[in-house]
Order: structure tokens, then C-alpha cells, then sequence
């Protein structure tokens, strides 16, 4: 039993299920794609958000420094990311990277997690579109009806017209093919940073120094609850972090960091790259260095336009603009993050169902999801249903507590791929390596405890419900997942048969 829990698909074998016709997916994709896949997935919401968040609770003008902090772990678990994706160039990224060193069943419980992560990432962003996009349409005067905008209606009915709208076409646009994604997430994204370095040179005209002082405020301990909205540290070690000073560094590169969330989903387009030994690290480093370089230009811009202490929390970049009396530059920053929320959504979308489509190859789920289209080379069946599932779920629901779920998510991502590389790295030194993390087993340790340092700070609620989505996980793949996996005995034997009859 243990043996087949942790038995290993090895990198060859992963990579000949690539060729199969049936099962391959086309590829089209650049380092340039790349890129901009991962600036498009990154620049959020959060830039416009999180900057005055931290800046009034926890970091004042130094969240430009907290933004570098948060920069650096990520930095550390992209170098591990860049090693795999290079190394083994096939869809699902942590998922396949886990499978391929730590064994099945931790690359189930990856996979798994990978799928909750991304569809609720994609439902949490296509609601916080619709909210912009409707906010857009009060401005001229046109008003959606409140069962149709995920509010409550006459008859307690409320339905997100807009966020299951956006799933759709979303969903069409992938099933159409990775290159077409890749051409209208290009258009959008550069709509997206140019009103970004709009905000940046503008807001830079209206900065005063004296806002800078004191640039590190003194530290003021917390003394939070011992309720499970309080982070797992403090419940566990009666620990609090501490509001500005040096550790409200640190605990402001805790939250601002969920704002580099998406690097990671790059990885999952590795089988649809022209070249992923060169491209794929140049995607994901680059994309990373061109959003940290953004932030902190945008953290010190709005904290020196207003004093930190008078800060907005719900929309710092508006309000400094409308504290120096240009209001109008609120309706850009609007229209920014409309416009980016929807590259945010459909790359999220992207990376979960090549996950899907991955483990459904692997048949840890059914093998029906494996086929893809004959004329655009996508896995279509996987994108549709996924893509009408989120849709329903983003209109009825807003998902707020449950956002919290892709944080850490993707920070479990982050240890296991950071472990599987020095696994690796040993069970496999002859394998050719285009990119190779520098200083193992040094940098994936470091990135172990940096990570696991952030996953600490979250509510110990959202570790609750995490642990129950991987208990659900464990039944599912015990019931399903365990007998019908390729690597099962007998089907081994019958591979062959198995792929042409699925």
C-alpha cells in the first residue's frame, strides 16, 4: 500500500504522453507570451488595494520595502518554479513537478489543491469585475437591477449576471485556442500597465516629502483575540506580530504578498511553449521582476502623496488623487482595474484546467477530460465544464471568506515545489537541466521556511477549511484516484489499450 501511495511517474514517461495525438496539446507559445501571461495574472486588484492597507495598519512608507520582502520569497520559490518547468516541461505544473519526485499521493493532494485554488480565484476576480463594471455603468447612469447584479432581489433571489457572464467568454476564448488567449491577453495587459505608469508619473508631480516621516514608524504590539480569525501563530505560540517598525515589515510583506499570487500558473503553460527550456524561466522571472518594480513604485507614490495615516483602506490610489484634488484620476484607476481583472480571470481559469487536464491524463481523474479539441488542439472538455461551474458559482455567491483558501493554496504550491526540488535534484542528477536553481539545497530551504512563515500569518479559519477540502480530496482519490491511475497495477500492462479506449 505504501509503495503504491508513493509510486513516481518519471519525467520521460511524462513527457511521451505529451506526443500522443489524442492527448498533446499545441504548441504556440513564447517567452514574450509568457510574460505577459504572468504580469496579466499578477497585476491586480491588489495593487490598487493592498498598497493603503498595509500602509495605514502595518508598514506606513515603508510598504515600498515590504513589497521587496514579498518579492524575495516569491523570487525564491520562482527560481525552484523555473528548474521544473524547464526541466519538465508538461501541463500542471506543482502537480506534475510533484509527481515526478514525491509520488502519487502527494501529487494528488498538489493537484487537488491546485483545482480549489484556481476555481475560486477565478470566481473571487470575476465578482470583483463585475463590481467595477458596475460601478462603471452608475457613472453613466445605466443601473443594473439588484437580482441581476448578485444582490438580493425583491424575492431574496440575486444572481451576478456580469461575473458569469465574463466565466463564458472566457471559457470561449480557451477553447478557441492558446494563441488567441495569448494575443487578447497582450492587448489587455498593455491597457493595464500603461494606466498603472499613468498613476505612477502623475501621481509623482503631487509627492511631498514630509509624508515620509517618519519612514519606519514605531512599532505598536498587537494584542488581537484568540479567535480563529487570528492567525495560527498567535494561536499556537500566543505570538502576535507587530504593527510598524521593523517586523510590521514583515507582517505587511504577509499580506501584500497575495498580491504576487499568480507567477506560479505560468509553470501550467510549459507544454504549450515553443521552446520551455529557454522560455519558461525567462516567463516566470520576468513577470515576477516587472511586477515587483511596479509595486514598489506604486507604494511609494500613493504613501507620498497622502500621509499613510489618512490613507484610504477600500481605494488609496482614488482617494490620494482626490485629497490633491484631481478626482477624475479615480476613474482611471477604475477603469484600470476592470480591464486587468479580466487577464487575471482568464489565466487563472487557463491554469486550472490544465491541471484538470493533466491529472484526467494521468486518469487520477476520468480520462474523458484527456481528449482535446481536433481542430484547436485545447482540452475543451475540461475548459467548458470548469468554465460553467465557476460561472454559476461566481452569480451566486461573492466568495468573500473563502478567498482566503487560494492564499494558501498557493503557498502549500510553493513548499512542495520547493521540496521536490531537492528531491530531485537527488533521485535524478543525470536529468538534463536547461535551468538550474542556484545554491540547492540552500534557496529551496530558505523558500520552505519564508513560505511556511506566511502561511503561519493566515487565520487559523482558513486552515480549517482547508483541511477539510484536502479530507474531501484524500476520499475522492481512495474511491477513484488510487485504482484507476495509469501507474496501477495492471493497467500498466494495458496501457496501451487503456489510451485508445478511454
Amino acid at each position: 500500500m505504501s509503495s503504491a501511495l508513493f509510486r513516481t511517474k518519471n519525467v520521460e514517461q511524462s513527457i511521451q504522453d505529451t506526443e500522443e495525438p489524442e492527448h498533446s496539446l499545441k504548441k504556440s507559445l513564447s517567452a514574450l507570451d509568457l510574460t505577459v501571461f504572468g504580469v496579466g495574472v499578477i497585476i491586480g486588484t491588489g495593487i490598487f488595494v493592498l498598497t493603503g492597507q498595509v500602509a495605514k495598519n502595518n508598514a506606513g512608507p515603508a510598504t515600498a520595502l515590504a513589497f521587496v520582502v514579498a518579492g524575495v520569497v516569491c523570487a525564491l520559490a520562482a527560481l525552484c518554479y523555473a528548474e521544473f518547468a524547464s526541466t519538465v516541461p508538461v501541463a500542471g505544473s506543482a502537480y506534475t513537478f510533484s509527481y515526478a519526485s514525491l509520488g502519487e499521493l502527494p501529487a494528488w493532494i498538489i493537484g487537488w489543491d491546485l483545482v480549489l485554488e484556481f476555481a475560486l480565484g477565478t470566481a473571487v476576480v470575476a465578482v470583483g469585475w463585475s463590481g467595477y463594471i458596475r460601478s462603471l455603468l452608475d457613472n453613466a447612469g445605466w443601473h443594473l437591477p439588484g437580482y441581476l447584479a448578485g444582490r438580493d432581489g425583491a424575492h431574496g433571489f440575486g444572481f451576478d449576471i456580469l461575473a458569469a457572464a465574463l466565466v463564458l467568454v472566457l471559457t470561449g476564448i480557451l477553447v478557441l485556442g492558446m494563441k488567441l488567449s495569448a494575443r487578447i491577453t497582450q492587448v489587455v495587459v498593455a491597457i493595464k500597465v500603461a494606466v498603472v505608469l499613468i498613476v505612477i508619473i502623475a501621481g509623482a508631480f503631487f509627492v511631498s516629502g514630509d509624508n515620509y516621516k517618519p519612514f519606519i514608524p514605531h512599532a505598536q504590539p498587537v494584542h488581537a483575540g484568540g479567535n480563529l480569525k487570528a492567525p495560527l501563530i498567535q494561536l499556537m505560540f500566543g505570538w502576535a506580530p507587530a504593527d510598524f517598525g521593523v517586523m510590521g515589515i514583515f507582517t505587511a510583506a504577509s499580506v501584500v504578498f497575495f498580491a504576487f499570487i499568480g507567477f506560479d500558473i505560468v509553470a501550467t503553460a510549459a507544454e504549450e511553449t515553443r521552446n520551455p527550456q529557454r522560455d519558461m524561466p525567462r516567463g516566470i522571472l520576468g513577470s515576477l521582476l516587472i511586477c515587483t518594480v511596479l509595486y514598489v513604485a506604486v507604494s511609494v507614490v500613493v504613501t507620498g502623496m497622502q500621509k499613510y495615516t489618512r490613507l484610504s483602506i477600500e481605494a488609496p490610489l482614488a482617494d490620494a488623487f482626490k485629497a490633491v484634488g484631481h478626482p477624475w484620476f479615480a476613474g482611471i484607476i477604475s477603469f484600470g482595474a476592470a480591464v486587468g481583472l479580466t487577464t487575471v480571470c482568464l489565466i487563472l481559469l487557463l491554469g486550472q484546467t490544465r491541471v484538470f487536464f493533466a491529472m484526467s491524463r494521468d486518469g487520477l481523474l476520468p480520462r474523458f477530460f484527456s481528449r482535446v479539441h481536433p481542430r484547436f488542439k485545447t482540452p475543451h472538455r475540461p475548459t467548458i465544464l470548469l468554465g460553467v461551474v465557476i460561472a454559476i458559482v461566481a452569480g451566486f455567491t461573492s466568495l468573500s471568506e473563502l478567498a482566503e483558501l487560494v492564499n494558501i493554496g498557493t503557498l502549500f504550491a510553493f513548499v512542495v515545489v520547493a521540496i521536490s526540488v531537492i528531491i530531485l535534484r537527488r533521485t535524478r542528477p543525470d536529468l538534463p537541466r536547461a535551468f538550474r536553481t542556484p545554491w540547492v539545497p540552500f534557496v529551496p530551504i530558505v523558500s520552505v521556511c519564508a513560505t511556511l512563515w506566511l502561511m503561519l500569518n493566515l487565520p487559523a479559519e482558513t486552515w480549517l477549511r482547508f483541511a477539510v477540502w484536502m479530507v474531501i480530496g484524500f476520499v475522492v482519490y481512495f474511491l477513484y484516484g488510487r485504482t484507476h491511475s495509469r501507474l496501477a497495477p495492471g493497467r500498466q500492462v494495458a496501457r496501451q489499450t487503456t489510451d485508445n479506449n478511454p
